[in-house]
């Protein structure tokens, strides 16, 4: 999961914040007043409060896996992963990340979209 969201997700959230920001720079730019571009704003917002939620989380969840790597007991070692790094993490993780999914932009997000995966022929 940490891969995933630092490979695809993360960058694909800054991308998109990218045009959002360029977008924005240029309607302010040309005289557009606040409301004109107020939208994509508050979208920037969100897609930066998630994307450093994902961050946060996935390194913390990191630190959490080498702390459990250092278990000898292959029982024990499981059930650490399972109750402090799954159990702690994934779930939280997932919701942010599902966040990102509705908010960014279908030609930025490198990953299938659940609802294209839903309709696959």
């Amino acid at each position: 999961m940490g891969e995933l969201c630092t490979s695809h997700i993360v960058p694909s959230a800054v991308k998109y914040m990218n045009v959002l920001i360029n977008n924005i720079k240029g309607l302010k730019e040309v005289g557009i007043p606040e409301s004109g571009y107020s939208n994509q704003k508050q979208i920037l917002e969100k897609i930066a409060e998630h994307t450093n939620k994902v961050s946060d989380l996935v390194e913390k969840m990191i630190e959490a896996r080498k702390v459990v790597n250092n278990i000898s007991e292959s029982r024990t070692k499981a059930i650490a992963y399972q109750s402090q790094v799954k159990d702690s993490f994934f779930d939280e993780i997932r919701y942010h990340v599902d966040k990102l999914e509705l908010l960014v932009d279908d030609q930025h997000w490198l990953l299938p979209k659940y609802r294209e995966m839903l309709f696959l022929r």
